[in-house]
């Protein structure tokens, strides 16, 4: 694990890679198209053109200085909607390495500091290692729909942590 480094901030690339993560995994994975690897890159774009580090933060993991993996938290709601994470992606290389675990554990270290009082995510049904990561830290799953909100139908799950 010592090869893998997590990095905070924005990065050259980091949109185009974390974009790539996604819509590799997600089609190779679940058949997402893409209407899915546009909307990732679209609102992450979105999101880095306005990120404030007063209460926004995205790290990168990295391997041998290859983005393989992010996660997001973007605060811009969070006084009144919680915190939201966002955009948690690791490749095949880093998964089952606790990369995951230290890049969600950034994220919400960042959250506590910031005194966000809730952090939510929306993922979604079948992605158990995720789920199992999220649960580990404290999410608990407070709603489940059918929806499309990214371009599939799927059984989506929305998890808070704090704020019940």
């Amino acid at each position: 694990m010592a090869d893998i480094q997590i990095k905070k901030g924005y990065q050259p690339g980091a949109i185009g890679r974390i974009s790539e993560l996604h819509g590799v995994y997600y089609h190779e994975n679940w058949g997402f198209g893409l209407y899915f690897e546009a909307k990732v890159a679209s609102e992450l774009s979105e999101f880095l053109s306005r990120y404030d580090e007063k209460h926004d933060g995205i790290w990168l993991a990295e391997e041998n200085g290859r983005i393989q993996g992010a996660i997001v938290i973007d605060g811009i709601h969070a006084k009144e909607r919680g915190a939201h994470l966002r955009w948690f992606i690791l490749s095949d290389a880093l998964r089952g390495k606790g990369a995951g675990r230290r890049l969600i554990n950034k994220a919400l270290d960042f959250c506590r500091e910031k005194g966000f009082q809730t952090v939510c995510l929306w993922t979604f049904e079948g992605l158990d290692s995720a789920k199992r990561l999220y649960e580990d830290a404290g999410f608990k799953l407070i709603k489940q729909k059918r929806g499309v909100q990214w371009g599939v139908a799927v059984n989506e799950q929305y998890f808070l942590l704090g704020g019940e």
